[in-house]
Formats: structure tokens, C-alpha cells, sequence
């Protein structure tokens, strides 16, 4: 209705002063999330909803390897996670950045400068591995990261930071215990806009509960949107980055 707070998530048109768009694309704001908060989580927030409710039903017990945890939506995963009694092992580039995801919820953190992934993986959990992979590495990661799933464990494949996958080999993950793998997008799940609202309440309802409770580590103008690629690209962001108008 005129007069309400709306967010959307859409591949492009976030970098705007206005924009004109279909009611059916948009969700409604609860008061009780400020618009720093929206920007912040809609995107970040949905994936983490759709991956952890409907690509797999993540269950309480579970484990999880998920790369990139210090990440916008690690963050909110790590967290996530904890409140649905998800052990969740992460992966990051830096000591300073495992110390923040587990400080989110992490249930441990790996160094993937410094330690192998698959070693460690599988030591934290005995060496049976882990019930479900989250990845948005995406190429440099895929196969050691079926290494580190237990017989008849998912992998979902949900972004391509270090080049897409390519070539998969079916007959190998056959071999290496009958693995699962699924290749979603956040855009097919909230094609719908009931759908989408349905996805965006479970996201609100954690963040007004406090038990997600969005990091936001940069804020640009939108007239320093260079500033904050140049930031992106370098890795030198945790958490969200957001863009504002003055």
C-alpha cells in the first residue's frame, strides 16, 4: 500500500536514488527492521533462508561445512545455524576472520591459508564428514569439498566467487559415497511473491528475535560505489556492505 516500507531482491537495480518496480516484486518491512537492517539482510538473509529450508532440510544435530563463514552471509549462517542447533564448521582467509564467524556461532573455524580443509574436516568430525556442503567458492573448492561430505551427503553449490564448476564428473560421485549435489538460485525460490514474503517473515522474525543479528562492516554513499568495489574485490570487507544516500 502507498506509504509502506518495502525491500526487494533482484540481480540488478539496487544502485539508484528511485526506482519504479512491481508490487508483486517487493516484500513488506516490519518496523521493527530499520532500512540499514533491510539493505543489509534481504539478499544475505534470503539465501541463507533457502539454503538452510528448502535446497536441504537442515536438521538440528546436523553439520555443515560452509566456506567463506566471515562473509555477509557466513555471518548470518553461522548464526542461523547456532539457533537451530546446526554445528557449523566454517572456512575463511585469515585468523582475525575465523575468530569473528565463531564469535557469530560457529561451531569451529578453519583457516584455509594455513590448514587443509579436508584434513581438518574430517577431524573434527572423526572421519565420518559432514552432512551438507555450502559453497560459493564454487571451482577451487568443488572436489575437495565432495571429500569432506559423509556417504550419501549434499553438496549445495550456490555461487561461483572462484570461477563456476564445469565438467562434473557423475561417476565420481558415485565413487565417492553415493554423493548429492544441487546447483540453486536464490531468484527461482522467490519468484513468488507469497513465497518470497513467506521466506523474508522467517528471515524478520530471527532478526527481531536477536538470535540473527546483522553485521554490518562497511557503509558507502552510493556516490563512493568504486570505494566500495575496490573494497569488495580486495577482500578487505567482513560481514555486510551496504550503500546509502545522503
Amino acid at each position: 500500500a502507498v506509504g509502506d516500507r518495502v525491500g526487494y531482491t533482484l540481480p540488478n537495480g539496487a544502485y539508484a536514488t528511485h526506482r519504479a518496480i512491481n508490487a508483486d516484486m517487493v516484500v513488506k518491512l516490519p518496523d521493527a527492521i530499520t532500512s540499514d537492517v533491510a539493505a543489509a539482510i534481504m539478499l544475505k538473509g534470503l539465501t541463507v533462508a533457502y539454503l538452510v529450508q528448502d535446497s536441504h532440510a537442515v536438521q538440528a544435530g546436523d553439520t555443515v561445512l560452509f566456506h567463506a563463514a566471515a562473509g555477509g552471509v557466513g555471518l548470518i549462517a553461522c548464526q542461523w545455524a547456532k539457533s537451530k542447533g546446526i554445528q557449523l564448521i566454517g572456512t575463511a582467509g585469515s585468523d582475525e576472520k575465523c575468530a569473528l564467524a565463531l564469535a557469530h556461532g560457529a561451531s569451529h573455524m578453519i583457516n584455509y591459508t594455513t590448514h587443509n580443509f579436508v584434513d581438518e574436516v574430517r577431524a573434527v568430525t572423526a572421519g565420518k564428514g559432514v552432512d551438507v556442503v555450502m559453497d560459493s567458492l564454487g571451482k577451487d573448492s568443488f572436489t575437495d569439498s565432495l571429500d569432506c561430505l559423509r556417504p550419501l551427503g549434499m553438496m549445495i553449490s550456490f555461487g561461483n566467487a572462484s570461477g563456476p564448476v564445469t565438467g562434473v564428473d557423475l561417476g565420481m560421485l558415485a565413487r565417492k559415497g553415493s554423493l548429492q549435489v544441487t546447483r540453486p538460485s536464490l531468484f527461482t525460490h522467490i519468484q513468488n511473491q507469497q513465497t518470497c514474503q513467506e521466506m523474508a517473515n522467517s528471515l524478520f522474525e530471527k532478526v527481531i528475535a536477536g538470535e540473527v543479528v546483522p553485521r554490518i562492516g562497511q557503509k558507502f554513499d552510493l556516490t563512493d560505489v568504486a570505494a566500495a568495489h575496490r573494497a569488495l574485490e580486495s577482500r578487505q570487507t567482513t560481514g555486510a556492505t551496504i550503500l546509502t544516500i545522503a
